[in-house]
């Protein structure tokens, strides 16, 4: 009896270890789709089991803003674009940049060709539809060091058209060019019946004003926790084996994106198209953040004309104690 007894409790034992696995709760920056497929992957391939995590990853929406999300405690780490992160960190807000998945930017200008645009001085005198909330950044930096005003149409001015989330604008003949991602919004375009050889774009990255997008963000007091710390060296770690396979493994992580789309919303066709984009901009990417991309970043900010997402260069807002811990 005694013996029987022993081994019940071992196997209680270990079945409490097994159990033990950290929570981690992560915020996207937007809905369930191919953008944040790596951890998809890292949960389904069990990337995040193997390093005894137990990972929620809860989606975004037009509702929903990480940042504040992580504030209020509802997530341990979230997916941010830098503007956001860094304009909410100057606020009051400290977020930290602990890992950089996304090495390029996929935001771009998509504008007609017959209205005569052929290059970036062309766009004077033109409506530009354009994303708010933070995302306006990059754009205002690009047409301030060409010169181009934005408070109005002219020679040397454009008028700029707050772009909702959609393709209408362009597609309704109101604006000339509108904001759109490589893996996105261009191809709703494409998919609303327009032709490739119709538009002409203009990548962000190409300009030279580009800021960094979909990094993973943690709040600085948790930074000064062991145990928090282990817990992040572990979680990028596994997200970065997620990101590698998604690249590798294109459609194979657009169908598990789609698997974890309980809006079923989704389709497969946009999903596929959407992962082989998205791995173009994690390409090259270990997951450490560059500094050379950082600093490129917070001067498109500060260069922002004049209403400047950053009014000074941060301090603490970056750190590769978890890259250098889990990627070496």
């Amino acid at each position: 009896m005694k013996t029987l007894l022993t081994a019940a409790a071992m196997a209680l034992g270990t079945a409490s270890v097994a159990q033990a696995a950290d929570e981690v709760k992560l915020q996207l920056k937007w809905v369930t789709q191919a953008q944040f497929a790596g951890y998809y992957v890292a949960l389904d391939q069990g990337f995040y089991e193997a390093e005894n995590l137990d990972v929620t990853i809860l989606p975004g929406g037009p509702d929903i803003a990480p940042t504040q999300v992580i504030a209020g405690g509802g997530a341990d780490v979230t997916v941010e674009w830098m503007p956001a992160a860094l304009a909410a960190r100057e606020k009051g807000l400290p977020l930290v940049n602990i890992a950089q998945p996304y090495k390029s930017s996929g935001m771009m200008l998509t504008c007609w060709k017959d209205t005569g645009i052929a290059a970036p001085e062309d766009l004077a005198n033109r409506t530009l539809g354009v994303w708010f909330f933070g995302n306006e950044f990059p754009f205002m930096s690009w047409m301030s060091q060409m010169g181009i005003s934005t408070e109005g149409k002219g020679d040397k001015g454009v008028e700029v058209l707050k772009q909702g989330f959609n393709v209408d604008p362009l597609l309704q003949r109101q604006a000339d060019c509108i904001s759109t991602m490589t893996y996105n919004e261009y191809w709703q375009v494409i998919d609303a019946g327009v032709a490739p050889d119709e538009l002409i774009t203009f990548k962000y990255e190409d300009q030279g004003v580009a800021t960094l997008e979909d990094g993973l963000y943690v709040l600085e007091d948790n930074l000064s926790d062991p145990a928090f710390v282990d817990k992040m060296q572990r979680f990028v770690r596994a997200s970065m084996k997620g990101w590698k396979w998604a690249e590798e493994n294109p459609d194979d992580a657009a169908e598990i994106v789609l698997d974890n789309d309980a809006s079923g919303a989704q389709t497969e066709e946009h999903q596929k198209r959407m992962m082989s984009e998205v791995a173009k901009l994690t390409a090259g990417s270990n997951g450490a953040l560059s500094e050379e991309d950082y600093q490129r970043t917070v001067k498109t900010l500060l260069d922002g004309g004049s209403s400047p997402v950053i009014t000074k260069e941060p301090a603490g807002a970056w750190t590769h104690v978890i890259t250098d811990a889990a990627l070496n």
